[in-house]
């Protein structure tokens, strides 16, 4: 008769003090947030084991209560930002958002293409903030969404800075990293040295075609947070080269961080060497 592993002390706490409604909303919201596309009320129920009817109530509450917007056309749901306004209220990044947002104003203004800053997540890149260029015609990129950290400019900035062993952590949990081939690996982490190295990443059309992103670090690998400062723009017939963009991205991701506090600790340890 095969053997059965007996609960552990963790298990039986969790099922003691388990909330199914609390467990089930929850599970509807990780959901939506890892598919990050509106799914209909049989599709949520079907991803989660559930009968369609056992979740109606539950996706009614919380579109009334505003995480949960529902398309009138398709009948999909979709997370709003009210998570994400939650979180900002006490946002660790608090200062980081204070000090950045007029900075980066000032950034898009004076190259004339939006800007947005980001920082890793439970293994995922998330937009802090974004400024949008003045142009008629720009970019956008949805403060509080989230992104793959291995297909991103920005996820890979954030990489390169990584202490090694965190960084090896976070990629192996990654599916997108995980799945290339070993060669594919090798190539990848050799990529991020050289992002280290220079202190910038740039891609043309990794996302679509016509896609130019330009990434800087914020901050120092030695940082309490650690953020990257990316402009992203579309390729015209008369540009931009955005590598001319470097420089005065580079002075306004480095004025944050001084102005933020992110550099304290690496000029603490400069004066007691």
């Amino acid at each position: 008769m095969p053997k059965t592993a007996s609960p552990t002390p963790d298990d039986n706490k969790k099922n003691k003090y388990s909330v199914p409604a609390v467990e089930k909303a929850l599970d509807v919201l990780e959901h939506l947030s890892d598919r990050a596309v509106p799914l209909t009320q049989s599709q949520i129920a079907r991803a989660l084991g559930r009968q369609p009817g056992e979740i109606f109530r539950m996706l009614t509450c919380l579109e009334s209560r505003g995480y949960l917007r529902r398309d009138p056309v398709n009948g999909g749901y979709s997370l709003t930002l009210k998570l994400f306004e939650l979180s900002r209220a006490h946002s660790p990044h608090d200062k980081l958002l204070q000090t950045a947002q007029p900075l980066m104003r000032e950034l898009a203004d004076t190259i004339g293409e939006s800007c947005h800053l980001c920082v890793l997540h439970r293994g995922q890149v998330m937009v802090l903030a974004q400024e949008q260029s003045p142009q008629p015609f720009r970019l956008s990129v949805e403060a509080g969404s989230l992104h793959s950290p291995v297909l991103t400019t920005s996820g890979r900035v954030l990489l390169a800075h990584l202490p090694a062993a965190e960084r090896d952590t976070l990629l192996n949990q990654r599916a997108d990293f995980v799945s290339m081939p070993s060669a594919g690996r090798r190539q990848f982490l050799a990529q991020l040295e050289v992002i280290r190295d220079r202190g910038y990443e740039y891609a043309d059309g990794e996302k679509f075609v016509g896609g130019l992103d330009l990434g800087v670090p914020v901050g120092t690998p030695h940082s309490q947070t650690q953020a990257a400062l990316t402009v992203a723009t579309l390729k015209r017939r008369d540009g931009p080269d955005l590598l001319e963009a470097l420089p005065r991205l580079t002075r306004c991701a480095q004025d944050i961080a001084h102005q933020a506090g992110l550099l304290m600790h690496e000029t603490a340890g400069e004066l007691s060497a």
